[in-house]
Protein backbone atom coordinates (compact mmCIF):
# COMPACT_ATOMS: atom_id res chain seq x y z
CA UNK A 1 0.00 0.00 0.00
CA UNK A 2 1.56 3.61 -0.63
CA UNK A 3 2.84 5.32 2.16
CA UNK A 4 1.15 9.20 2.02
CA UNK A 5 2.65 11.56 5.15
CA UNK A 6 0.65 14.57 5.82
CA UNK A 7 3.57 17.06 7.01
CA UNK A 8 3.44 20.65 9.13
CA UNK A 9 -0.05 20.11 10.43
CA UNK A 10 1.23 22.11 13.39
CA UNK A 11 -2.63 23.43 14.26
CA UNK A 12 -3.42 20.34 14.02
CA UNK A 13 -6.49 20.78 11.44
CA UNK A 14 -5.72 18.96 8.51
CA UNK A 15 -8.06 15.66 9.73
CA UNK A 16 -10.95 18.00 10.09
CA UNK A 17 -10.21 20.47 7.05
CA UNK A 18 -10.97 18.10 4.03
CA UNK A 19 -12.52 14.12 4.02
CA UNK A 20 -9.59 12.08 4.18
CA UNK A 21 -11.91 8.53 3.77
CA UNK A 22 -11.18 8.03 0.05
CA UNK A 23 -7.60 8.46 0.81
CA UNK A 24 -6.98 6.55 3.38
CA UNK A 25 -9.10 3.65 1.72
CA UNK A 26 -6.66 3.43 -0.55
CA UNK A 27 -3.40 4.36 1.32
CA UNK A 28 -1.45 4.26 4.41
CA UNK A 29 -1.90 8.11 5.67
CA UNK A 30 0.26 9.47 8.45
CA UNK A 31 -0.43 12.74 10.15
CA UNK A 32 3.16 14.64 11.27
CA UNK A 33 1.85 17.40 13.56
CA UNK A 34 5.42 18.92 15.10
CA UNK A 35 8.26 19.81 13.38
CA UNK A 36 11.83 17.78 12.53
CA UNK A 37 14.17 17.98 14.94
CA UNK A 38 16.17 19.42 11.68
CA UNK A 39 16.96 17.28 8.02
CA UNK A 40 18.38 14.16 9.09
CA UNK A 41 15.43 13.45 11.79
CA UNK A 42 13.25 14.41 8.38
CA UNK A 43 15.08 12.30 6.25
CA UNK A 44 14.64 9.42 8.42
CA UNK A 45 11.25 9.23 9.42
CA UNK A 46 10.31 10.13 5.40
CA UNK A 47 12.56 7.67 3.58
CA UNK A 48 10.05 5.09 3.35
CA UNK A 49 7.33 7.18 1.70
CA UNK A 50 6.19 7.79 -1.53
CA UNK A 51 4.03 10.62 -1.29
CA UNK A 52 4.72 13.89 0.69
CA UNK A 53 2.41 16.29 1.43
CA UNK A 54 3.48 19.38 2.69
CA UNK A 55 2.58 23.21 4.00
CA UNK A 56 4.75 25.38 2.46
CA UNK A 57 6.91 27.57 4.46
CA UNK A 58 6.82 25.38 7.25
CA UNK A 59 9.74 22.26 6.80
CA UNK A 60 12.30 23.15 4.34
CA UNK A 61 13.00 20.37 1.73
CA UNK A 62 16.07 21.59 0.03
CA UNK A 63 17.94 19.29 -2.98
CA UNK A 64 20.61 17.33 0.27
CA UNK A 65 17.12 16.12 1.80
CA UNK A 66 15.26 15.38 -1.54
CA UNK A 67 18.30 13.31 -2.38
CA UNK A 68 17.61 11.39 0.84
CA UNK A 69 14.07 10.53 -0.27
CA UNK A 70 14.39 7.43 -2.71
CA UNK A 71 10.83 6.31 -2.48
CA UNK A 72 9.81 9.40 -3.27
CA UNK A 73 7.46 10.16 -6.33
CA UNK A 74 5.08 12.64 -5.66
CA UNK A 75 5.28 15.89 -3.54
CA UNK A 76 2.26 18.24 -3.00
CA UNK A 77 2.32 21.82 -1.78
CA UNK A 78 -0.16 24.34 -0.81
CA UNK A 79 -0.25 26.88 -3.03
CA UNK A 80 2.14 27.39 -5.72
CA UNK A 81 5.16 29.29 -4.67
CA UNK A 82 7.71 27.87 -1.80
CA UNK A 83 10.86 29.25 -1.02
CA UNK A 84 11.75 26.81 1.49
CA UNK A 85 11.40 23.98 -1.22
CA UNK A 86 13.76 22.90 -4.30
CA UNK A 87 10.65 22.57 -6.57
CA UNK A 88 13.10 22.30 -9.76
CA UNK A 89 15.37 20.18 -8.19
CA UNK A 90 12.57 17.64 -7.52
CA UNK A 91 11.02 18.26 -11.28
CA UNK A 92 14.53 17.38 -12.83
CA UNK A 93 14.54 14.24 -11.18
CA UNK A 94 10.95 12.90 -12.13
CA UNK A 95 8.76 13.41 -9.05
CA UNK A 96 5.52 14.77 -9.90
CA UNK A 97 5.15 18.35 -7.47
CA UNK A 98 1.52 19.05 -7.63
CA UNK A 99 0.02 22.29 -5.83
CA UNK A 100 -3.17 23.69 -4.64
CA UNK A 101 -5.26 26.78 -4.74
CA UNK A 102 -4.69 29.36 -2.00
CA UNK A 103 -8.13 30.36 -1.00
CA UNK A 104 -8.81 33.49 0.60
CA UNK A 105 -5.12 33.91 1.63
CA UNK A 106 -4.63 37.19 0.36
CA UNK A 107 -7.92 38.70 2.41
CA UNK A 108 -6.38 36.26 5.81
CA UNK A 109 -3.20 37.84 5.44
CA UNK A 110 -4.05 41.64 5.19
CA UNK A 111 -6.77 40.71 7.62
CA UNK A 112 -3.87 39.61 10.26
CA UNK A 113 -1.18 42.46 9.12
CA UNK A 114 -4.25 45.19 10.21
CA UNK A 115 -4.60 43.05 13.20
CA UNK A 116 -0.63 43.00 14.23
CA UNK A 117 -0.64 47.22 13.08
CA UNK A 118 -3.43 47.75 15.63
CA UNK A 119 -2.14 44.96 18.30
CA UNK A 120 1.15 47.46 17.83
CA UNK A 121 -0.36 50.90 18.12
CA UNK A 122 -2.36 50.17 21.19
CA UNK A 123 0.40 47.66 23.06
CA UNK A 124 -2.57 44.97 23.06
CA UNK A 125 -0.54 41.77 24.31
CA UNK A 126 0.97 44.19 26.86
CA UNK A 127 -2.34 45.11 28.13
CA UNK A 128 -3.62 41.18 27.74
CA UNK A 129 -0.87 40.25 29.97
CA UNK A 130 -1.68 42.84 32.28
CA UNK A 131 -5.14 41.78 32.64
CA UNK A 132 -4.60 38.54 33.16
CA UNK A 133 -2.20 39.34 35.85
CA UNK A 134 -4.22 41.42 37.88
CA UNK A 135 -2.64 44.47 37.19
CA UNK A 136 -5.89 46.62 35.73
CA UNK A 137 -3.82 49.14 33.62
CA UNK A 138 -1.11 49.23 36.08
CA UNK A 139 2.16 49.12 33.78
CA UNK A 140 0.37 49.47 30.47
CA UNK A 141 2.32 51.59 28.38
CA UNK A 142 -0.23 54.34 26.35
CA UNK A 143 -0.73 53.75 22.54
CA UNK A 144 -1.45 55.82 19.65
CA UNK A 145 -4.15 56.71 17.33
CA UNK A 146 -3.51 55.88 13.83
CA UNK A 147 -6.41 58.05 12.36
CA UNK A 148 -4.20 60.77 10.60
CA UNK A 149 -0.81 59.00 10.41
CA UNK A 150 0.44 57.57 7.37
CA UNK A 151 1.47 54.29 6.14
CA UNK A 152 3.85 53.13 3.91
CA UNK A 153 3.07 49.94 2.00
CA UNK A 154 6.22 48.33 0.77
CA UNK A 155 4.52 46.34 -2.11
CA UNK A 156 0.65 46.85 -3.67
CA UNK A 157 0.02 43.75 -5.00
CA UNK A 158 -3.41 41.87 -4.13
CA UNK A 159 -2.28 41.91 -0.72
CA UNK A 160 -1.13 45.30 -0.38
CA UNK A 161 -3.84 46.92 -1.64
CA UNK A 162 -5.86 45.11 0.87
CA UNK A 163 -4.42 46.85 3.55
CA UNK A 164 -4.31 50.25 1.82
CA UNK A 165 -7.90 49.86 1.86
CA UNK A 166 -8.10 49.12 5.48
CA UNK A 167 -5.59 51.90 6.30
CA UNK A 168 -7.84 54.07 4.34
CA UNK A 169 -11.08 53.30 6.30
CA UNK A 170 -9.06 54.34 9.69
CA UNK A 171 -8.31 57.71 8.37
CA UNK A 172 -4.01 57.30 7.34
CA UNK A 173 -2.43 58.87 4.64
CA UNK A 174 -0.84 55.78 2.33
CA UNK A 175 2.20 56.09 0.54
CA UNK A 176 3.79 52.91 -1.36
CA UNK A 177 6.80 51.84 -3.13
CA UNK A 178 7.95 48.64 -4.70
CA UNK A 179 10.41 48.33 -7.55
CA UNK A 180 8.30 48.24 -10.67
CA UNK A 181 5.02 50.19 -9.01
CA UNK A 182 3.56 53.44 -11.26
CA UNK A 183 1.91 56.09 -9.81
CA UNK A 184 -1.37 55.08 -12.12
CA UNK A 185 -0.73 51.79 -10.01
CA UNK A 186 -0.82 53.29 -6.88
CA UNK A 187 -3.58 55.91 -7.05
CA UNK A 188 -5.78 53.11 -8.27
CA UNK A 189 -5.33 51.80 -5.04
CA UNK A 190 -5.82 54.84 -3.03
CA UNK A 191 -2.14 55.44 -2.43
CA UNK A 192 0.84 57.69 -3.07
CA UNK A 193 3.67 56.50 -5.15
CA UNK A 194 6.67 57.80 -3.24
CA UNK A 195 10.75 56.68 -3.17
CA UNK A 196 11.57 54.01 -0.44
CA UNK A 197 13.70 56.76 1.43
CA UNK A 198 11.61 59.73 1.70
CA UNK A 199 8.15 56.28 2.82
CA UNK A 200 10.75 55.39 5.31
CA UNK A 201 11.36 58.31 7.02
CA UNK A 202 7.77 59.79 6.59
CA UNK A 203 5.98 56.45 7.75
CA UNK A 204 4.40 55.93 11.41
CA UNK A 205 3.79 52.28 10.06
CA UNK A 206 5.71 50.33 7.08
CA UNK A 207 4.11 47.00 6.31
CA UNK A 208 5.86 44.66 3.89
CA UNK A 209 3.76 42.78 1.45
CA UNK A 210 6.18 41.60 -1.96
CA UNK A 211 7.30 38.25 -3.06
CA UNK A 212 10.65 37.04 -1.69
CA UNK A 213 13.17 36.81 -4.33
CA UNK A 214 16.47 37.52 -4.81
CA UNK A 215 15.46 40.74 -6.13
CA UNK A 216 13.76 41.55 -2.96
CA UNK A 217 15.92 39.99 -0.35
CA UNK A 218 17.05 42.05 2.19
CA UNK A 219 14.92 45.14 0.62
CA UNK A 220 15.24 46.67 4.53
CA UNK A 221 18.80 46.53 5.59
CA UNK A 222 20.41 48.51 8.41
CA UNK A 223 20.38 51.44 6.59
CA UNK A 224 16.91 51.82 5.48
CA UNK A 225 15.81 50.52 9.28
CA UNK A 226 17.49 53.55 10.64
CA UNK A 227 15.74 56.17 8.23
CA UNK A 228 12.49 55.12 9.73
CA UNK A 229 11.10 57.58 12.49
CA UNK A 230 11.56 57.05 16.39
CA UNK A 231 8.72 54.85 17.42
CA UNK A 232 7.41 53.48 14.06
CA UNK A 233 6.17 50.14 13.35
CA UNK A 234 7.26 47.56 11.10
CA UNK A 235 4.99 45.33 10.21
CA UNK A 236 5.88 41.67 8.64
CA UNK A 237 3.46 39.14 6.64
CA UNK A 238 5.13 38.51 4.00
CA UNK A 239 8.93 36.40 4.70
CA UNK A 240 11.53 37.43 7.02
CA UNK A 241 14.44 37.58 4.59
CA UNK A 242 13.11 40.54 3.42
CA UNK A 243 14.48 42.54 6.24
CA UNK A 244 18.35 42.08 7.11
CA UNK A 245 17.78 39.73 10.71
CA UNK A 246 20.28 41.70 12.65
CA UNK A 247 19.76 44.53 11.68
CA UNK A 248 16.14 44.43 13.15
CA UNK A 249 17.40 42.83 16.21
CA UNK A 250 19.14 45.91 16.61
CA UNK A 251 16.87 48.48 15.56
CA UNK A 252 14.65 46.39 18.22
CA UNK A 253 16.84 46.31 21.05
CA UNK A 254 17.63 50.04 20.93
CA UNK A 255 13.95 50.78 21.39
CA UNK A 256 14.02 52.86 17.48
CA UNK A 257 11.43 50.54 16.20
CA UNK A 258 8.20 48.64 17.06
CA UNK A 259 8.18 45.40 15.07
CA UNK A 260 5.45 42.91 14.73
CA UNK A 261 5.85 40.19 13.02
CA UNK A 262 4.52 36.92 11.78
CA UNK A 263 6.91 35.24 9.88
CA UNK A 264 10.56 34.26 10.78
CA UNK A 265 14.27 33.27 9.85
CA UNK A 266 13.64 30.09 10.98
CA UNK A 267 10.26 28.73 12.30
CA UNK A 268 8.88 27.66 15.29
CA UNK A 269 10.79 30.62 16.39
CA UNK A 270 13.29 29.70 19.48
CA UNK A 271 12.32 30.33 22.73
CA UNK A 272 15.68 31.98 23.30
CA UNK A 273 15.36 34.47 20.21
CA UNK A 274 15.84 38.03 20.75
CA UNK A 275 12.22 38.43 19.33
CA UNK A 276 10.95 36.30 22.09
CA UNK A 277 11.98 38.43 25.20
CA UNK A 278 11.96 42.13 23.45
CA UNK A 279 8.70 44.12 24.75
CA UNK A 280 8.59 46.29 21.63
CA UNK A 281 7.92 43.34 19.48
CA UNK A 282 4.24 41.28 18.53
CA UNK A 283 4.80 38.30 17.24
CA UNK A 284 2.22 35.79 15.90
CA UNK A 285 3.57 32.14 14.27
CA UNK A 286 3.28 32.39 10.64
CA UNK A 287 -0.54 33.15 11.03
CA UNK A 288 -1.09 34.80 7.75
CA UNK A 289 -3.33 31.79 5.22
CA UNK A 290 -3.96 30.30 9.06
CA UNK A 291 -7.57 29.77 8.64
CA UNK A 292 -10.21 28.17 8.26
CA UNK A 293 -11.20 28.71 4.65
CA UNK A 294 -7.80 28.47 3.65
CA UNK A 295 -6.76 25.19 5.67
CA UNK A 296 -10.18 23.91 4.03
CA UNK A 297 -9.05 24.27 0.15
CA UNK A 298 -5.51 23.37 0.99
CA UNK A 299 -6.01 19.82 2.19
CA UNK A 300 -9.12 19.20 0.18
CA UNK A 301 -7.21 19.76 -2.79
CA UNK A 302 -4.13 17.86 -1.39
CA UNK A 303 -6.46 14.60 -1.33
CA UNK A 304 -7.85 15.10 -4.98
CA UNK A 305 -3.90 15.32 -6.18
CA UNK A 306 -2.94 12.46 -3.84
CA UNK A 307 -5.85 10.18 -5.53
CA UNK A 308 -5.47 11.64 -9.07
CA UNK A 309 -1.60 10.72 -8.87
CA UNK A 310 -2.28 6.72 -7.33
CA UNK A 311 -5.03 6.90 -10.53
CA UNK A 312 -2.28 7.70 -12.91
CA UNK A 313 -3.61 10.94 -13.55
CA UNK A 314 -2.20 13.46 -12.07
CA UNK A 315 -3.53 17.17 -11.34
CA UNK A 316 -2.43 20.72 -10.98
CA UNK A 317 1.09 19.70 -11.61
CA UNK A 318 3.91 22.45 -11.76
CA UNK A 319 5.97 22.10 -14.53
CA UNK A 320 8.69 24.29 -13.96
CA UNK A 321 9.45 26.19 -10.31
CA UNK A 322 7.47 29.56 -11.67
CA UNK A 323 4.12 27.11 -12.23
Amino acid sequence: MTKIAVLDDWQQVARTSADWSPLIARADVSFFDTPFAGEDDAARRLEVFEIILVTRERTPFPASLVDRLPRLKMFGLTGARAGLIDIAGMISRGITVCYTGGGPSGSSTAELALALMLAAARNIPASDAAVREGRFQVGTPTGHVLDGKTIGLIGLGRIGARMAAYASALGMKVLAWSQNLTDDAAAAAGAVRTAKDALLATADVVSLHLVLSERTRGILGAADLARMKQGAILVNTARAPLVDEDALIAAVRSRRIVAALDVFYREPLPRDHPFASAPNVVLTPHLGYSVVEVYNEYYQHGVENALAFLDGKPIRVLQSAGK
